[in-house]
């Protein structure tokens, strides 16, 4: 019986430690890659390992034991590769695709930690295990990987004629002129339109920045 307790007990904590890490799993990239950070001030490093933190869209790099958060104060752009990075009110926004003229799509990912852990709590099955003579136990069912998936939301930005502005219809018209905003009602009726669509965003772009010439 004990060692039948303690083949269980050694189950739930593995069990738990496998959770645990899966939480911590909250960055864009699966893995730490090389990047080039470009700072206010023009200069440019090349930084071994680094990330995209998706709780506040920082900058994340090691150091040592440690993972640090790096000073968004101060860096204005970063590139993985071929994926570019702007910095928004402090937050790693990376293009999703431009139009010619200069004109661009961005986009923040950032997850919400409450949804998360509604969702994480939600999804796991827990059962009482009678043992007999009078001990019982408590197993934990982890359903699927997917349960894990951090619920990610996407902020749209458009870099229009060299300012950023918020995808979002009240602050596009304030921006737009009449034409404009003529243009944007017609994308809007298209059937299969959405704010959260990449295609429907970058229609909406090509069509605004033609009307803008």
């Amino acid at each position: 019986m004990k060692k039948t307790l303690l083949l269980i007990v050694a189950a739930l904590t593995v069990t738990a430690a496998m959770a645990q890490e899966r939480r911590l799993e909250a960055t864009m990239f699966k893995e730490f890659k090389p990047a080039v950070i470009t700072f206010s001030d023009g200069r440019k490093i090349n930084q071994p390992l680094a990330n995209v933190f998706l709780k506040n869209g920082a900058l994340l790099f090691p150091k040592g034991d440690y993972t640090m958060e790096a000073n968004m104060g101060n860096i204005a752009a970063v590139d993985f590769g071929d994926r570019h990075f702007v910095t928004i009110d402090q937050q790693l926004a990376y293009r999703v695709d431009s139009v010619e003229g200069g004109n661009a799509l961005y986009c923040i990912e950032l997850f919400d930690q409450e949804t998360y852990n509604r969702n994480l709590r939600n999804n796991i099955n827990i059962s009482n295990l009678d043992l007999g003579d009078q001990i019982s136990t408590t197993t934990i069912d982890i359903n699927t990987e997917e349960d894990y998936k951090l619920p990610v939301f996407r902020h749209f930005y458009m870099q229009l004629d060299g300012q950023m502005v918020k995808v979002h219809e009240r602050e596009l018209n304030r921006k737009l002129n009449k034409e404009q905003r003529a243009m944007m009602k017609r994308i809007m009726a298209l059937p299969d339109f959405s704010w959260q669509r990449e295609e429907s965003l970058m229609q909406l772009l090509k069509a605004i920045s033609k009307s803008d010439k």
